[in-house]
Order: structure tokens, then sequence, then C-alpha cells
């Protein structure tokens, strides 16, 4: 009995040792192919998540302030924002709508 549990020991950490192995094959190979799709994405000019988020969020900022100024904007034309649009900018009757 005694030589079969041995057997079995050593076959369990064999079974251990290459379990270990597949796993570090598995990592390894996880890593070049990240790399490689790095690589990749760089030759072609992607833009990463992280600079899409930054270019969206200054979009986003720029709307608002668009929309304050042209708020702003109107309530200082006030009234003189409809007879430009019936008369044309000089006066020619050539309005907008």
């Amino acid at each position: 009995m005694t030589a079969n549990n041995r057997f079995l020991d050593d076959l369990s950490k064999l079974m251990t040792n290459a379990m270990g192995v597949a796993q570090g094959a598995k990592d390894e190979a996880q890593t070049a192919f990240n790399s490689w799709i790095d690589r990749w994405l760089a030759d072609r000019d992607f833009v990463t998540r992280e600079e899409f988020e930054a270019v969206r969020e200054m979009a986003i900022k720029a709307r608002s302030e668009n929309a304050e100024l042209r708020a702003r904007l109107d309530a200082l034309e006030g009234k003189g924002v409809a007879s430009v649009n019936a008369t044309g900018p000089l006066g020619t009757g050539e309005g907008q709508g």
C-alpha cells in the first residue's frame, strides 16, 4: 500500500506542476496576444478609450457653453431679434423666416 500511495503522491505532484506550467504558458500567450493587439491598433491610429472619453467630455462641455452663450445673446438682443429676422440684416426686407 505504501508504494501505491507514493505513486499517487508523485502523480499528484506531476499533475500540479503540469497545471502550473500550463497556466504560465496561458499567461505568456495572453500577454503576447495583448501586446500584438496594442501594436496593431497603434499602427492604425485608433484612439484609446481614455482619449475618446476625454474628447467626449470636452464636446459636452463645449455644447453646454454654446447653449449658455446663445441664451445670453438672445437675452441681450431681446426684441431686436424679431425685427432683424423680419427685415433682414440690413433692413432689405429679406428676412429668414
